[in-house]
């Protein structure tokens, strides 16, 4: 992960809550936000799709991420596994304006 300054702010709360909504709208009203991309194994729903909504890949892959220590954070959650990469992180902490 790059060296920098600026601030990560963590969204959490159960399934269904808001989150995407929430930090959409903060993003949308914030110009110098950044939304990172979480990675999950489950299967996209409805109009989903990968590299907006989530980075979708398979378990392998995954836990290779893992066993890489890829991952910022990574959890598994009524039996799929979600993360937020390193990479993503500073993805988004780099993007220009």
């Amino acid at each position: 992960m790059k060296e920098g300054t600026g601030r990560l702010f963590v969204v959490t709360a159960p399934s269904g809550a808001g989150k995407t909504s929430l930090s959409r709208e903060l993003v949308g009203q914030v110009p110098a936000l950044r939304y990172s991309i979480s990675h999950t194994t489950r299967a996209p729903r409805g109009e989903e799709h990968t590299n907006g909504d989530y980075h979708f890949v398979d378990r392998v892959t995954f836990q290779r991420m893992i066993d890489q220590g890829e991952f910022a954070e990574w959890a598994e959650v009524h039996g799929h596994f979600y993360g937020t990469s390193l990479n993503e992180i500073d993805r988004a902490r780099w993007e220009k304006d």
